[in-house]
């Protein structure tokens, strides 16, 4: 039997070998981002934000899609943060009014879209006064509420013309969820709003949403604000998959598959309580019953797949019969792992 190569360690302080510059270039030169005249629909998107009381700056072919962007500045009070991404962060708000307030700048425009009309109904402005939120930004929350703490009258923005672009933009952009639960909320909010649109399924949206487990995990979020999510994570992530029927429908089978992840977290926090009970206080215990309850932990590669019904229906099976007298403390030290969230 051939010995096993083993990998040289990679020398302290070295990074990943980046990627190279593709050999061929693409997009626009410079001097070709206002060389066409731009077509109706951006002449049409220019009236309308002039009508709304706003200002062009300007209007071009971004550089790497060729695809026509307005920019201007917009009345800070018609604009609102999409309804679905994460929650604002104070801390990362309170920064950025401190940084905008010291350079006396702002030099970070937003990206905006159209709102559609229907949300825009009843949206509260500033300094009392009521109107309609017309331009969603996917990507500036922070920013948006920065500014307006500091008493800003207009916002500069990039306005895209296809307000589609807003759920594709909200999986690129830097204020990105950065743990499981803003993330999952992210996503669910997302959902809710592109079932409205149209007949897709989840697969279309599959680049938005990037794992099918953050939709289950973000109806249990809204079930359940405080829930543990990261426990069932690694489980769900190998269970869970996109469902191939629209949105509006696939809605009430990642509802029930949320009741049955809920359900089964209330049978663990059970056994959890009991094992706190005798004086085991580790931060580890919720992920420590539900690995043991884990069917797919030591299942066999060779093995076919378990579905996310079969799943849930072993582990809640396994929590059921779970006996905390016969866990001991040496168990659970050996059990390692990372703390459920304490969201």
């Amino acid at each position: 039997m051939a010995e096993k190569k083993l990998r040289k360690p990679r020398a302290a302080g070295t990074g990943r070998r980046r990627r190279k510059p593709a050999g061929v270039s693409t997009g626009l030169a410079a001097s070709e981002l206002q060389a066409a005249a731009p077509p109706g629909e951006v002449a049409e998107l220019h009236r309308v934000i002039e009508g709304d009381g706003g200002k062009v700056l300007g209007a071009y072919r971004e550089p790497y899609g060729s695809r026509w962007v307005v920019m201007a500045a917009l009345p800070i009070e018609l604009v609102e943060p999409t309804p679905y991404q994460r929650n604002l962060s104070d801390t990362h708000v309170r920064k950025l009014e401190g940084v905008i307030s010291k350079l006396g700048r702002f030099l970070d425009p937003i990206i905006a879209v159209r709102a559609p009309e229907e949300r825009g109904k009843g949206a509260a402005g500033v300094e009392g006064q009521k109107r309609a939120a017309k331009y969603w930004t996917p990507n500036g929350h922070h920013r948006l509420s920065a500014m307006r703490t500091l008493g800003a009258k207009s916002i500069t923005a990039i306005v895209v013309p296809e307000a589609s672009a807003a759920y594709q933009i909200l999986a690129l952009n830097t204020e990105k969820a950065h743990n499981l639960r803003e993330k999952a909320l992210e996503v669910i909010r997302m959902y809710k709003e592109l079932a409205r649109l149209d007949e897709a399924t989840e697969e279309t949206y599959a680049l938005e949403f990037e794992e099918p487990a953050l939709i289950t995990l973000g109806l249990c979020y809204e079930e359940r604000p405080r829930f543990s999510g990261g426990a069932y994570n690694p489980v769900l992530k190998r269970v869970d998959q996109f469902l191939k029927q629209p949105l509006r429908s696939a809605v009430e089978v990642r509802q029930k598959r949320a009741r049955a992840v809920l359900e089964l977290d209330d049978l663990v926090i059970q056994k959890v309580e009991a094992l706190k009970a005798r004086g085991m206080t580790s931060p580890y215990l919720k992920s420590f019953v539900v690995a043991r309850i884990n069917p797919i932990r030591f299942r066999p590669k060779e093995a076919a797949p378990l579905a996310f019904d079969e799943t849930l229906d072993r582990m809640t099976n396994a929590a059921a019969k779970f006996s905390p007298d016969k866990i001991r403390m040496e168990d659970l030290a050996r059990s390692g792992g990372a703390p459920e969230e304490s969201d």
